[in-house]
């Protein structure tokens, strides 16, 4: 009896060591919380928006995922709320805290960070500069990671593209295909941020038929996305132009795709009513994928 037993939890164990392991990734710009716009004003500011994203990323429970605009204070306030997640990544100001973050969040239970850095998106990449013709400083942060139960390794990168300079998104695209040879040589890739541009994009295309990496949403059988992923707070929005994007090597297999429109409800200024509010000017990308 206690043979048969043995024989039985042995040929669950061979059979479990074979089924592919499943996690969840997103990305997700966040809006900075900037003093001179009018976010505030609006009922759009941080504080009103921080507890609802945290409950966001909670209930879709992201494994690890890419954040875009974040200041080190939005940094801090995530990673208070959220104690079973840690980031990586610095400021594109001045290479340490000023300036927003292309920050990964992951979760310490589930991942080992390995290796870690950061370059600009410029032909001078290891110091803060514009590129090409860039308004602002950008920045692409990557991480190399261990996954705990099964330690399996990929390369996770993330990036916010420039939203002026059409040549610094083409340009930026080729250098982060060179970048992620050099780093992660022929191990898994994910990619992800906000591109600022959608799927009809030459700096897109770039990336996506580079045979290197590939869309998420056109590698999914499953595909929710009813909108687009921006919407300048505005619930009411609809557009097809996805400009926020995950792209994979071929080592992951895609199960789920889907654009999370989620809202939420809160007083208007005379404080008698509600109305419908949305945690960023951005939509989160969440993906669900496999990995032998």
């Amino acid at each position: 009896m206690k043979k048969i037993i043995l024989l039985l939890v042995l040929s669950i164990a061979i059979c479990t060591a074979g089924f592919a392991q499943q996690f969840t990734v997103a990305t997700y710009n966040m809006r900075n919380d900037n003093a001179s716009n009018d976010d505030s004003v609006r009922g759009n500011g941080w504080k009103q928006r921080l507890p609802v994203i945290v409950k966001l990323i909670q209930f879709h429970d992201f494994d690890i995922f890419g954040t875009q605009e974040c200041l080190i204070h939005q940094l801090q306030g995530l990673k208070a709320s959220m104690p079973n997640y840690a980031y990586t990544g610095i400021g594109r100001d001045d290479g340490k805290t000023e300036g927003e973050f292309s920050a990964i969040f992951y979760k310490t239970t589930k991942f080992k960070l390995l290796a870690h850095g950061d370059f600009w998106l410029a032909p001078v990449t290891d110091k803060p500069n514009k590129g090409w013709d860039a308004a602002l400083p950008r920045i692409c942060s990557w991480g190399a990671f261990q996954e705990i139960k099964t330690g399996y390794k990929f390369y996770y990168f993330n990036l916010h593209m420039d939203h002026i300079g059409v040549v610094a998104r083409r340009e930026s695209a080729k250098l982060v295909l060179t970048k992620i040879k050099t780093i992660a040589g022929t191990a898994s890739v994910i990619f992800s941020g906000d591109f600022n541009v959608d799927q009809t994009s030459d700096s897109y295309a770039v990336i996506n038929t580079s045979g290197t990496l590939k869309d998420a949403y056109e590698l999914s059988p499953i595909k929710y996305a009813e909108n687009g992923t921006f919407n300048d707070f505005n619930a009411n929005t609809k557009t097809t132009s996805r400009i926020d994007h995950i792209f994979l090597t071929k080592d992951f297999t895609v199960k789920r795709y889907g654009i999370l429109t989620d809202s939420y409800r809160a007083k208007t200024k005379g404080g008698d009513k509600y109305e419908a509010k949305l945690p960023s000017d951005h939509f989160p990308v969440m993906i669900v994928v496999d990995h032998q």
